[in-house]
């Protein structure tokens, strides 16, 4: 026996209303060519019951499914969750839902969450690539269609736009800032050094030292509190402990200060700190923590600008349209001077 559906049907509103199911799809369309008196009547009958269009018959037809996927590789650490916020805020201006998904900066699960997000037909995607230069990630990213923008990291050799900061010179102007302060031995404190956001930053800092006609002194086995405490405890047991530590992530910073703490080592006076990327408890601590500060609300902002700019684009040309911006996007950091470099910090 057929067992009646528990979701009302288009034919069943189009039935209800006197009307038929090309008025309704009209309705439901936002009203085009249907006279305000069957527009009000169509609509009563859609509330009265209940009916909800049906979005994957709607797609296979061709039609938006007015969904957004945003690929990060957490959403623990503030930088990506800030960025959530902000592209689900853009979305939902344009009518969209946000739908986000976690990779861990694992590639294999990158392309299986990918892959997910296609197969569900969303609209566009924004995406931070656990690996920029994965073959793989662009020869799958050249090939939907549908529009795509990275954030934080691009995709080396593609035409995909690209929203980043301008690591390498944040990180050379904090480096540059502690060899001000006339630290001599600054060690770059850092992990995931296949990562682009890393690579970019390890290079303003060797910039900044070689300039200054300094030693580089560069520790890339930072992953969690535990490995940076053998590694501070390495150097300042060494035969040229370090005046000054340059950290290149928050969680990174935060390690190195509590790793300080716990050895009773004056900062700034033994050793001066300051960390790339601020965080929620860099001005309470005492001393507060000097940072380079990234522009996060305005990198996740122009990516989803760009997103929906291209699928409007598409809208009105009926096919895909290679990015506007080929080079990416470098959006300018900022030093916040506090206490941990050696300054005095400004009272706001």
């Amino acid at each position: 026996m057929k067992r009646n559906s528990p979701h009302p049907t288009l034919s069943q509103v189009a039935r209800k209303a006197g009307v038929g199911t090309t008025t309704v799809s009209r309705v439901i369309n936002g009203g085009d060519r249907v006279s305000p008196k069957t527009l009000a009547r169509v609509r009563r009958v859609i509330e009265t019951l209940c009916y909800v269009p049906n979005l994957a018959a709607q797609t296979l037809k061709g039609h938006r499914t007015k969904t957004i996927g945003l690929v990060v590789p957490s959403i623990a650490d503030p930088f990506f969750a800030s960025c959530a916020e902000v592209v689900q805020a853009i979305a939902r201006a344009n009518d969209s839902m946000l739908i986000v998904t976690v990779t861990a900066n694992d590639s294999r699960t990158e392309i299986e969450n990918l892959n997910l997000l296609i197969r569900h037909r969303v609209d566009g995607l924004i995406i931070v690539p656990a690996n920029s230069q994965s073959p793989a990630l662009r020869e799958l990213l050249d090939r939907i269609a549908m529009p795509v923008v990275a954030i934080d990291r691009p995709v080396a050799k593609s035409a995909i736009a690209s929203v980043v900061a301008d690591n390498l010179i944040g990180a050379q102007t904090a480096t540059q800032h502690l060899i001000d302060h006339g630290r001599k031995r600054v060690v770059c404190l850092t992990g995931e050094s296949t990562l682009y956001t890393i690579r970019e930053r390890i290079s303003g800092y060797r910039k900044a030292i070689e300039s200054a006609h300094l030693t580089p002194i560069i520790d890339t086995s930072v992953k969690d509190y535990k490995s940076a405490e053998y590694a501070i405890k390495s150097l300042l047991d060494g035969p040229n402990p370090p005046d000054a530590i340059f950290s290149t992530k928050n969680s990174t910073t935060i390690y190195a200060f509590e790793v300080l703490q716990r050895f009773n080592i004056s900062v700034p006076g033994t050793i001066a700190l300051l960390g790339f990327d601020d965080f929620e408890l860099a001005s309470t601590v005492r001393p507060s923590i000097s940072v380079i500060q990234q522009p996060v609300e305005e990198i996740a902002r122009r990516a989803a600008e760009i997103l929906f700019e291209q699928l409007f684009d598409e809208r009105k040309t009926g096919s895909r349209l290679f990015s506007k911006h080929p080079q990416p996007i470098r959006m300018h950091t900022r030093l916040i001077q506090r206490s941990s470099c050696g300054c005095v910090p400004q009272i706001s």
